[in-house]
């Protein structure tokens, strides 16, 4: 059964924001506790690396293609091409929120004179962690998508 990879994506932000409504809405917080998880500067710093990581490893063109497996035929050379691009995403988003963190956590420790800006403040380190899972989320369907392919490309070349 070919599925289409988009779908599958959309289905997930769907499932995400879903959850993510319920725990704000059964939370109690109420809506203003969404601005609670938007912090630009880290998303940002997220992002600077996993997109310069791919493109200076000559894997961006094969993580870009990994949204058309199913949709376009590929080979298992380039499958597995694929597969590595997204390994090497999945790791630099690791990486990046790492950096990102101990950046975070070194302001943090410099600030620690005002004990006021202390739980903001280590909210900023942890939302970092949230980013990298929530990017993962996406990557891992990409990657089992690719894998899968691979998979059946073999059978039929047996």
């Amino acid at each position: 059964m070919k599925k289409n990879i988009r779908l599958i994506l959309l289905g997930e932000l769907v499932l995400f924001a879903a959850v993510f409504a319920l725990n704000i809405i059964w939370g109690g917080w109420g809506l203003s506790a969404v601005a609670w998880f938007i912090d630009l500067p880290s998303l940002i710093l997220i992002v600077l690396i996993l997109i310069p990581g791919l493109l200076l490893m000559g894997e961006w063109k094969d993580f870009v293609r990994a949204f058309s497996v199913g949709l376009k035929p590929f080979g298992l050379l380039e499958l597995k091409n694929i597969i590595g691009a997204i390994e090497a995403a999945q790791k630099l988003t690791v990486f990046a929120a790492l950096f990102a963190i101990i950046i975070s956590g070194v302001l943090l420790l410099g600030r620690l004179d005002d004990p006021s800006t202390i739980g903001a403040n280590l909210a900023v380190c942890i939302i970092s962690g949230l980013y990298a899972v929530i990017i993962e989320f996406f990557l891992l369907p990409l990657r089992l998508n690719a894998e899968r392919r691979m998979n059946e490309e073999m059978d039929i070349g047996e």
